[in-house]
């Protein structure tokens, strides 16, 4: 039987790569008045399995912090992504 908690992983680390290119890329096109990315779809990159990036860009480059329910985005993406990894080893 394959091992899928390695490719949940791998999803993981890819999702969360994608969602921190894309929150960094918000904040610049915030700073020069360029189209936005939608919220929503922030939203959905981070519980499709990006909230570790999405949390990460949160805090490096200080974006969407002053909206709580990021917050509460990101930490319930990692909690269902970390049980689900549990789940799977």
């Amino acid at each position: 039987m394959m091992d899928l908690s390695k490719y949940y992983l791998a999803y993981l680390v890819i999702m969360s790569i994608a969602t921190f290119l894309v929150f960094f890329q918000d904040k610049v096109n915030a700073r020069s008045g360029r189209f936005r990315t939608r919220e929503r779809t922030l939203y959905f990159l981070s519980m499709a399995g990006g909230a570790f990036g999405g949390l990460l860009a949160m805090i490096i480059f200080k974006h969407k912090t002053r909206k709580q329910v990021f917050w509460v985005v990101q930490l319930a993406g990692i909690a269902l992504h970390t049980l689900l990894f549990l789940i799977l080893l």
